[in-house]
This record gives structure tokens, sequence and C-alpha cells, in this order.
């Protein structure tokens, strides 16, 4: 599958103005404090409510070799979770993936990639198959383990005292879960501490600080995408994953910036891009502090040892292969196929992850590593088109679909 670098930065205006991409753990030392999934309406829309078609067949795809290797590669990492996994679009059961998953696991080779995807899967298109496809990446910033000199902005671990209201102690939210806070002294449940207290210090000196960056604008963006690197001067890495958020919304800056008017091409105007947001952020100090703060959430970070940022699925999410979906709509594991107007985005994809903007049929998120050529892609991409799952052969047909 090409795939190739864009200067284009629309997506990532989108999704500032949207909502931050989060890198859920699979499985944290905190899973209550996963973001919850609002939905506008109840009972939740799901693929087979939305409608479902088949589609063309995979042997018919124009699927590159590389690309079918990568996806089966990530395929057979998705295998474990995905056999014993429940199915949230409907439409799929854990029994259905077996005879896929038995022969990735076998050791199907990667000459013959494609191959496999022909011999066990169908394709299925929902709704009306319109995709819309954004990116996301993982930053590396500057960044230590241990306070010194020229790393002085905190990292913090999900604090012991947020949690989620007892029932009765608050009003559920729209997804009838419980909302995130904290008991005061008095035993009440309150909101949580926000962006500009914990800057401020509230969280100090607690223990709670498993690193120190050295730009608090980086921190800020990192939270956005929800994973990332701490690199230190002398080359060390300490990866950080996602492991809880304070329980206040998320407001996207882009879209304060651009509805009072500091984003565009005019007199005074910042560039509509990752790179013009940051310089805002810097040139004017005491506004951009004050912007970033309009963000109340704030999200606390785990250090991961394994290999790779960590999706929603529990396995780690690979660059060009692994793409966010919503698991209402798109089986988490299931492989994608993607025709879309960017040709660095077309092709065979494996959705292993969620996040909080990527909701609805056909809206996806797709992964591109880290660096800065990931930077500039993920910031880039605003793809539209087509999208087909691949669903297990027999699927379709189990369901009634014709």
């Amino acid at each position: 599958m090409p795939r190739g670098r864009s200067l284009a930065a629309l997506a990532l205006i989108l999704l500032l103005a949207a909502c931050g991409r989060l890198i859920p753990p699979g499985k944290g030392p905190t899973p209550p404090l996963r973001p919850p999934v609002v939905r506008p309406t109840l009972p939740a829309e799901t693929a087979l409510t939305a409608g479902i078609r088949s589609g063309p067949a995979v042997a018919s795809l124009a699927m590159g070799q590389s690309d079918a290797v990568a996806a089966l590669a990530s395929f057979r990492e998705s295998c474990a979770r995905l056999v014993s996994r429940t199915d949230n679009s409907g439409l799929t059961r854990g029994s259905d993936w077996k005879p896929a998953c038995d022969a990735a696991g076998a050791g199907w080779p990667a000459a013959d990639a494609r191959a496999f995807f022909a011999r066990f899967f169908e394709t299925a298109r929902v709704a009306d198959g319109s995709a819309y496809v954004t990116g996301y990446y993982e930053p590396e910033i500057a960044g230590v383990r241990r306070r010194q000199a020229g790393f002085d902005v905190p990292v913090y671990a999900v604090p012991p005292d947020l949690v989620r209201a007892r029932v009765g102690d608050a009003p559920p939210q729209p997804d009838g879960t419980q909302p995130l806070g904290r008991y005061d002294a008095d035993g009440r449940f309150v909101p949580y501490l926000d962006r500009g207290a914990i800057e401020d210090g509230a969280m100090m000196g607690k223990g709670l600080e498993i690193g120190w960056a050295a730009d608090p604008v980086e921190l800020f963006f990192l939270q956005v995408q929800g994973s990332g690197r701490l690199r230190a001067p002398d080359g060390t890495i300490v990866r950080l994953g996602y492991a809880g958020q304070n329980g206040h919304p998320y407001t996207g800056i882009g879209g304060v910036m651009r509805n009072r008017g500091l984003l565009g091409e005019g007199p005074g105007q910042y560039p509509g891009s990752m790179q013009g947001i940051m310089r805002y952020l810097r040139e004017n100090p005491r506004d951009g502090r004050a912007l970033m703060r309009e963000n109340r959430s704030y999200v606390f970070f785990r250090e991961l040892t394994g290999d790779g940022p960590v999706g929603a699925l529990g396995v780690p999410v690979r660059r060009e292969s692994s793409i966010a979906a919503d698991p209402l709509y798109v089986p988490l594991g299931a492989p994608v196929w993607l025709d879309v107007d960017r040709a660095e985005a077309d092709g065979l994809w494996i959705a292993q992850d969620t996040g909080g903007a990527i909701k609805g049929a056909n809206r996806f998120d797709s992964f591109w590593g880290s660096g800065a050529e990931a930077r500039t892609i993920a910031g880039g991409m605003a793809a539209r088109g087509s999208a087909y799952l691949l669903l297990p052969r027999g699927t379709l047909r189990r369901l009634g679909v014709q």
C-alpha cells in the first residue's frame, strides 16, 4: 500500500476542536477510569441497526503484498482477544473468528498473506459505507524519569482519590455510568481537580510523578494524543500510556482559537496547524496558558514496558496497520478495507483501538507511529471515501444478509 507524507493540517484542527485522541490500556491497573462512551440516543445504534450489506469478494480488492503482510501480523496479535471478547457491534461471535485465528496462529506464510484474507473473509458495508479517516501518532517529547534542571513539568499517574461516584451520590452520565470525581473530607462527592488546579501544584509532592517534561505545551499535546514517549538528553526513553482522566469534559483549543479569529491567513492570525497553535501558545505565554486551561480535562499516564503503545483491544498498535474505530460498528480486531482519497491511507487495516472523537459508522483514525514524519502525516490526515469490513466467511449468511 503506498503511504506518503502530507503537509496539510486540517485533521489535527478537527481533532483539537472535537475531542482528544486517547489510547486506553487493554488491561491497566485502573480499568474503571477508562473514558465512558457517551451516545446521544439510547438504545445505542449498532452496525446491525445501521444496516449491513454484502460487498465485493476479498480477492477483487487491490490489496498490495506488503499491506497484506502487515495486516496479517496485526491480525495475528489480535486473535487472543478477538476470539474471547464480546462484539458490541452485534455482527460476530468469538467462535466465528476461530478458523482464521487458528490458521494465523499456525504460522500462515507471509508470502501468501493475500490468499489468507481471501480464504477466510468476506466483505460487508455498514450503512452507506461512506468513510472519514483522520490520523493519530505517538508523540515524543523531551522528558526524564527524575526531576532535574530544565525538566520541571510533572507527568502524573492516576491519583488514588480519583474514583467513580457511588450510586446515589451523583446523577449518572448519559451512558449510565457514574461520573468521575472524589470524596471530600465530609464524605461528599465533588468534581475532581481540573487542569488549572493540577498545573498550579495541587497534586505536587504526593509521589504521583512518573516523569518530568521540559515543555508544558508539548505535554499538553501529548495528553491530546493520549500516549507518547519522554526522551531524556542521554537518549533513554520512557514510554507513557493512557491510564485515566480527571472527569472534566474535553474542550478543543483549536475550535476555541478558530471561533476567536486567531487561526487563519489574515494579519495577526496563526496558521491552522499544530505548529501554528504551538507558535501562538509560545509567543503568547500568558494568554496561551489561559487558553490551555479552558480545556479542564487532564490525562494521567502509566509507564508502558511492552512493545508499542497499547490500544483498546489490549494489544500494541502498529504504524500503518492499526486503526481506531467505533466498536458499536466494527468488531475490534476485524480487518477493515479503506478506499479513500488519500493514497497513504488506502488499503487494509486492523481495528485495534477506539477514540473519544471516533464515533459512528465508518469513522476511523489511522495510526502512524512516532517521530516527525508520523506527526506530519497524522496531523494532515483527513481522507474520505468508502470502507468495507472483513468478516469471517459465513457471517453474512448467518445474519440473513444478502
